[in-house]
């Protein structure tokens, strides 16, 4: 059994997935710190120095300052300011995978066009006589033009 998981584990697909994976956690922890960093700061700015994060709703009836007051407070809060961050990290995201897919959609290549094929089979005796042919060369019978 162990021997079979390596195997498994050492196929070239399941390797190329886990570095992927790995890869997509560390692309989504710097997408995060771009969204909480670096585009929300200025945005906020521009909204009249607004913190995105800390826009909630308090469930409890409450008014509390800030998110992280609430929190403490233990105060039920839907947290509409994270989730906005959150979208905007996941449209980042995506945008990003759809540009990555794009090139390597581009850089294969395409598949080459089926040959036309240069045989066909004689309705009569089933040999196999060039497409042209109008005439079966084993059993001479005459046929249509295609």
């Amino acid at each position: 059994m162990l021997k079979e998981f390596k195997e498994f584990a050492m196929r070239g697909s399941v390797v190329d997935m886990a570095v992927g994976i790995i890869l997509g956690v560390a692309f989504g922890k710097v997408v995060t710190s771009m969204v909480a960093d670096i585009l929300m700061p200025p945005i906020g700015m521009l909204l009249g120095k607004v913190d995105f994060s800390n826009f909630f709703i308090s469930l409890s009836g409450t008014h509390y300052d800030t998110m992280a007051a609430a929190k403490k407070a233990g105060a039920a809060v839907i947290g509409y300011g994270m989730f906005m961050n959150a979208v905007i990290e996941f449209l980042i995201v995506a945008f990003a995978v759809y540009l990555v897919v794009r090139q390597i959609n581009r850089l294969k290549k395409p598949a080459p066009a089926p040959a036309a094929p240069t045989t066909k089979e004689c309705p009569y005796c089933v040999s196999s006589i060039p497409v042209k042919a109008t005439r079966c060369p084993q059993c001479t019978s005459e046929l249509k033009a295609a």
